[in-house]
């Protein structure tokens, strides 16, 4: 038998999120993640700013939960643990934002596996992601 070692699993694309508009359209990230606390990109919006505020620990919370609900989400849509999840699917981003936001808030509490995990997982997943997001990596 002949493998394709060129093959993997197609791209996951997510549905769209239904926060999204309602950020898009500048309402506060507190008030959609409690209407919407599944949105990942919610999650990856409060993670985001929590991160540029200096506000590590929150950061690293909120990232975790937007990762957390992203997964799930992932799953739901027949991604099997590995596999491309394209940055040119806008869906996509909610899931990709906040793995980044993981990765950025582990590094800086410290947690220096995780931070490499989520880097890594974060490349594994899109490397268009990985260089928009973190271009200094």
């Amino acid at each position: 038998m002949i493998h394709d070692l060129l093959g993997g699993p197609d791209p996951t694309l997510l549905p769209v999120d239904p926060a999204a508009a309602e950020l898009a359209a500048g309402a506060d990230p507190v008030d959609v993640a409690r209407r919407a606390p599944t949105s990942s990109l919610a999650w990856a919006v409060l993670a985001e700013a929590a991160l540029a505020a200096g506000n590590d620990v929150e950061g690293y919370a909120y990232a975790r939960v937007g990762y957390h609900r992203a997964l799930d989400l992932l799953r739901r849509n027949g991604w099997k643990g590995h596999g491309p999840v394209p940055w040119e699917h806008e869906p996509n981003r909610g899931f990709l934002r906040a793995l980044h936001a993981l990765a950025v808030a582990a590094d800086r509490i410290g947690e220096d596996e995780e931070a490499l995990r989520c880097r890594t997982f974060l490349a594994d997943s899109s490397a268009t992601a990985s260089s928009v997001l973190s271009p200094s990596h």
